[in-house]
This record gives C-alpha cells, structure tokens and sequence, in this order.
C-alpha cells in the first residue's frame, strides 16, 4: 500500500520528485567542523531506510540524496529539504524520524529542528 504524501500547493507542473531531501555528506581534512563527523552517512541511510519502509520513495514521491558541502558547517549535521528550502539539523535517528512522518510525508516543517537561518559556514 502506497502511504499517501500531502502535495506541495503549486500552479506549477507536477515534479518528477514532490520533495527532495539532501544530506550534507562534506569532511574537512583541515580539522575545521564538518557534518561527517556528525554521523552524516548514518542519518543518511536511515533516512533512505525510513522513506522507503514508509513507501515515500520513488518518482513523484520523495528521493532521498547525498550531497557534498552545503556552507553551513558550524550548524551541522544539516540537511536540507525541497523545494521548500527547509534546513534541518538533527542528532539522531528519532530526529530523522520525525523528519520523514511530518515533512517528507505529511508536509509539516519541523520547527524544533530548523537550522538558525543565521548559521553558516
């Protein structure tokens, strides 16, 4: 059974994705912060685990992606949620969680785990 996903109010055409989420992946070899050492590629695959346990994935649905630096280091791990441009911050699997049943799923931004909009690199 396909879990449904609130959409995304538009005029647009339909996107091959309704959302996008991007996890920071980025390692500094400088020593300066840097979201891998955050645990980034754990939050990762339990987020592709999630989404797809829940039937979120595929096309017009949501996709769940690496990517490398994003610039907002010292906020990290951060990731990041379109088309709504919503970045998160997370410090564990139930964070991910939360992430996957209100945004991904049913739209709802997670207020208690938006990244301050003045956090950078």
């Amino acid at each position: 059974m396909t879990t449904p996903i609130a959409p995304i109010p538009s005029a647009q055409p339909p996107h091959y994705f309704e959302r996008h989420i991007f996890f920071c992946m980025n390692e500094r070899k400088s020593g300066e912060a840097s979201c891998s050492q955050h645990h980034a590629q754990e939050a990762f695959d339990h987020c592709k685990r999630a989404v797809r346990e829940a039937n979120l994935n595929g096309p017009g649905r949501v996709r769940v992606n690496k990517a490398g630096c994003l610039d907002r280091c010292s906020g990290g791990p951060v990731a990041v949620v379109y088309p709504e441009g919503v970045w998160y911050t997370y410090v564990d699997t139930s964070d991910i969680d939360e992430i996957v049943r209100s945004h991904l799923q049913n739209g709802q931004v997670v207020h208690r785990l938006e990244l301050d909009p003045g956090v950078g690199r």
